[in-house]
């Protein structure tokens, strides 16, 4: 299946192109790491603050760090990391901060939907490596995805409403000709469903 790249100069695109930036994968977990806590932890403020500086530190701040200090260094063509070949290191650092993050959440006795949120993330992460070995599943989509199957678990059907969100995302990333539909539908399929099946135990 082909992208259906718009035109650089054209609206669409530029609208695209934004719409990728600020709802890009660490935007997400930083937005999760800050919601999820909130309502796993009681709404306590400072719970919340706490768990969720772990939660963006590890599983956002750290590998976005890494990903862009290789992209400077032409590791990889850019932030978004575009070339299929470039995601194997991104990934396993991914993989290696966001273990030592949920070491960190069971050392700590951290909330449960906390604890299963960071396993669904490390399945997802090792399900995505090994796709990316032969194909660029969307990690844009793989991440919403996961997000809100999340939200959904943990304050209830409402929040798939914001799987309208996903589907703008995903929107973006076909128009500027970074994904096919199918490599979008993959990743939001793949995010959901793993999501959920980690966070069966909690039903």
């Amino acid at each position: 299946m082909t992208t259906e790249t718009v035109e650089p100069q054209t609206p669409a695109y530029k609208l695209a192109k934004v719409v990728g930036e600020i709802l890009a994968p660490w935007v997400v977990l930083v937005l999760l790491s800050l919601a999820v806590p909130w309502k796993a932890t009681g709404y306590s403020i400072g719970y919340t603050l706490l768990w969720g500086f772990v939660i963006a530190f590890f599983c956002a701040a750290v590998p976005m760090a890494f990903i862009v200090r290789g992209a400077r260094k032409g590791d990889w063509d850019g932030h978004h990391v575009r070339n299929r070949e470039g995601r194997v290191k991104p990934l396993i650092v991914c993989f290696a901060s966001t273990a030592v993050g949920l070491a960190i959440m069971l050392t700590w006795k951290a909330p449960t939907d906390l604890v299963y949120m960071a396993i669904a993330m490390l399945v997802s992460l090792v399900v995505t490596f090994a796709i990316t070995s032969w194909w660029k599943i969307s990690l844009h989509a793989a991440v919403s995805g996961g997000g809100v199957a999340t939200l959904a678990v943990v304050y209830g059907p409402v929040a798939l409403l914001l799987l309208l969100v996903v589907a703008l995302i995903c929107w973006s990333r076909v128009v500027t000709g970074d994904h096919t539909t199918g490599q979008v539908t993959a990743g939001t399929a793949l995010g959901f469903g793993i999501t959920i099946l980690t966070f069966v135990p909690t039903f």
